[in-house]
């Protein structure tokens, strides 16, 4: 039997109200769904999430932002992903973290900024990308800045670089010290001069009123301490006994075993090993490595305490960090 005019219109009218009932309820249940497991998304250790993206595993990383994690979540070293990623110059890695809401200006524990942790491993086109995206060139005094880090590790390219894109050069870190001090202390003699010729103030003093002659007499530093002071001044320091200019130390690289390890995680997980017993190996062994710098080579002044935190229900996530006051 035909229907009416009357009749298929009151149909399609009903059929409307069903598609517009269950689409509005298949819509609610992704949405409860999607919260469900938003809600019950457990971030990974920091051990693990810091390793996946020191490595670059762009999909394990994109995967938990996906499923909830916060852009700045940070590892147990280093910091944030995008900080991890800065350290690494893996662009593709801070496009990511950037275009989920990263702040490209967080903080580590340490008091560091991607962009410092960027120059510090001379990752120039990361250090360039984190200027492009908002990174603040100069910090409030007291506070480590990318000019400070680029003349301690004698990036004379990333000195010049920063010099003209507005750094401070006398910046004052948290200790006191000048990026002029810090290219003296690990025996930077160029940047040292590159300082000097673009107006460095060599008379500031840190905050145990040590000043740059100081450090340069300690560290042996007799070009730049004739520079500094003049034939007459340095004449007289170099009279002095040396014990009284302090103890020469310096940093340390990386220590062999834990690059290497860093650098065969892949290979070991594809052997069966555990990535989560590997990472707590690599936190082990920065942790030792971290204690031993303390005992061999303490800093002037002695201003270094290694901070370790743990839970004693999660041992697995414990973290290490040197803190040094140059």
């Amino acid at each position: 039997m035909r229907k009416s005019g009357l009749m298929r219109g009151g149909e399609e009218e009903v059929m409307k109200r069903h598609r517009k009932f269950f689409g509005c309820f298949f819509l609610a249940a992704t949405l409860m769904a999607f919260g469900a497991s938003a809600a019950d998304f457990t971030p990974p250790a920091p051990i693990h999430f810091g390793v996946t993206v020191e490595l670059g595993d762009l999909r394990q990383a994109k995967a938990w932002l996906d499923q909830g994690l916060s852009p700045d979540y940070q590892a147990d070293h280093l910091g944030s992903g995008l900080m991890i990623a800065a350290w690494e110059g893996n662009l593709p890695m801070l496009e990511l973290f950037y275009r989920y809401g990263a702040d490209v200006n967080l903080e580590n524990g340490a008091g560091e900024q991607a962009l410092l942790l960027a120059v510090w491993k001379n990752q120039r086109a990361a250090m360039d990308w984190l200027l492009a995206h908002g990174a603040t060139i100069n910090r409030p005094p007291g506070q480590w800045s990318a000019l400070h880090y680029a003349a301690f590790t004698g990036r004379m390219d990333l000195v010049a670089e920063l010099l003209e894109r507005g750094a401070n050069i006398d910046a004052r870190s948290p200790g006191g010290a000048t990026p002029l001090m810090m290219a003296i202390y690990d025996g930077k003699q160029e940047i040292a001069r590159l300082l000097i010729e673009r107006g460095a103030n060599p008379k500031l003093r840190n905050d145990r009123g040590e000043g740059a002659m100081e450090w340069a007499m300690r560290y042996n530093q007799l070009a730049i301490a004739r520079r500094i002071g003049g034939t007459d001044a340095f004449v007289a320091a170099a009279n002095q006994p040396k014990e009284n200019w302090g103890r020469d130390a310096r940093s340390t690289p990386v220590p062999a075993d834990l690059d290497m390890l860093l650098k065969a995680r892949r290979h070991l997980i594809a052997k069966g090993l555990s990535a989560e017993d590997i990472d707590r190996n690599i936190a082990a062994l920065r942790a030792r490595y971290a204690r031993q710098e303390i005992a061999e080579t303490p800093p002037p002044g002695g201003g270094a305490t290694l901070e370790i935190t743990a839970r004693r229900n999660a041992p697995q996530e414990q973290k290490a960090r040197l803190i040094r006051e140059p």
